[in-house]
């Protein structure tokens, strides 16, 4: 029997993060890449993008694997990356949009790997872009079906990153972390026991005391009421000083954050990460599915909380196995969800672009603050948080 009473602790990092500025950017190039094959009229389905980039002070590298329209230059790349880099908010002199120095490394994708992943007229089926094994997963702890302690950390630094890039927390800097300590009882969280922010900030003057004073508001509104207590500990700059802060304190490189970016470790990890990758790379693309089909099965009434695993091998379409656990919650009998999902979604690569319709530039604004949880967006961004599978699951495990 799983445990009822005890403490589970999840980080959150803001888009300053030096991993998130270089998440960020990989992402920014994956939707360049789908915007100039709308507009330039190139098969968005042949777009093939693996895009890796390192960030230290004033300086980018930008490499890895690309397939697209000859529009795509390296001057839109290096103009993509500086746009980036400006929108969080890095003018400081140790990392300046301006000033930065880009160095673009992009070269052909492996006609050796495009060989298994390409379809091939009626006869071969678009494969898998690697093999591996990718986790979804969903309960009932918040309304966004998210686990309370990755949700509420992301939602401390959002709150602080609006306040910031609207004006109103002048002494803010780009760069932050939060983690959140939540206490649970009965299986349900109901208290913050510890609660970390360590924020970057532009007067270098300013004391761990001030800065608590700047962002105890943004978490009192971010976690649910009555869930600071007098017991609750603050570890606000513990350090004493965060002024350098970004690419410029710290290296960044993609793909360093996917337990932030998944389930903050309330659920497995498939050892992929998502940002600077086309949805062919079913690290990415299947991973969402994961996730949308584990929430459609919560918001079935199938679980309280469900784990989905998709295993894949390069070249292959269908996956070579789907598992389902719904922790002991479960409504009906995992085997009967298993087959259920195989039904209600092809989980081809094709299949789940389709269904999900990723073949678009809806990328970057997943590069911060999670890529689940999120509400979906009219132009299609965070597709596979719908819940519209609900009622044939349902129908599917009768």
């Amino acid at each position: 029997m799983s445990r009822k009473n005890y403490v589970f602790t999840s980080e959150s990092v803001s888009e300053g993060h030096p991993d998130k500025v270089c998440d960020r950017i990989s992402d920014e190039i994956v939707d360049l890449f789908y915007r100039e094959s709308l507009e330039q009229g190139f098969d968005p389905w042949a777009v093939r993008v693996a895009c890796e980039t390192l960030a230290t002070t004033n300086y980018v590298v930008i490499a890895g694997e690309t397939r697209g329209p000859a529009s795509v230059t390296k001057a839109k790349i290096e103009a993509a990356a500086r746009k980036a880099i400006k929108d969080i908010g890095y003018e400081q002199s140790g990392f300046h949009h301006q000033d930065a120095k880009v160095v673009i490394l992009l070269h052909s994708q492996s006609a050796d790997i495009a060989q298994g992943v390409d379809a091939a007229g009626e006869k071969k089926e678009e494969g898998a872009g690697d093999q591996g094994i990718m986790f979804g997963y969903a309960c009932d702890e918040t309304p966004e079906l998210m686990p309370a302690p990755l949700y509420y950390s992301h939602k401390i630094l959002k709150l602080l990153a609006d306040a910031r890039h609207s004006g109103k927390e002048k002494h803010l800097g780009p760069d932050a972390k939060s983690q959140v300590s939540v206490v649970y009882k009965n299986g349900k969280p109901v208290a913050a026991s510890q609660i970390v922010v360590s924020h970057q900030h532009t007067d270098e003057s300013l004391t761990s005391a001030q800065v608590l004073k700047i962002v105890k508001p943004y978490v009192q509104k971010a976690l649910p009421k009555g869930w600071i207590t007098k017991d609750t500990v603050w570890h606000v700059n513990p350090t004493g000083k965060f002024f350098i802060g970004g690419p410029d304190g710290d290296s960044g490189l993609t793909g360093r954050k996917i337990i932030v970016d998944t389930y903050g470790g309330a659920a497995p990890h498939g050892g992929g990460a998502f940002s600077g990758k086309d949805p062919t790379k079913v690290d990415r693309s299947a991973a969402y599915a994961a996730r949308y089909l584990a929430k459609n099965v919560v918001a079935a009434g199938l679980a309280k909380r469900c784990t989905i695993q998709l295993s894949y091998a390069i070249g292959v379409a269908q996956p070579l196995s789907v598992y389902v656990d719904t922790h002991g919650t479960g409504k009906v009998p995992e085997a009967k969800i298993e087959k259920a999902l195989t039904k209600v979604m092809d989980l081809s690569p094709r299949g789940i672009r389709t269904h999900l319709n990723l073949n678009r530039p809806i990328y970057a604004r997943t590069a911060a603050y999670g890529h689940f949880g999120r509400a979906p967006e009219k132009d299609g961004g965070f597709s596979w948080e719908k819940t519209d599978l609900v009622k044939a699951l349902k129908a599917a495990v009768k």
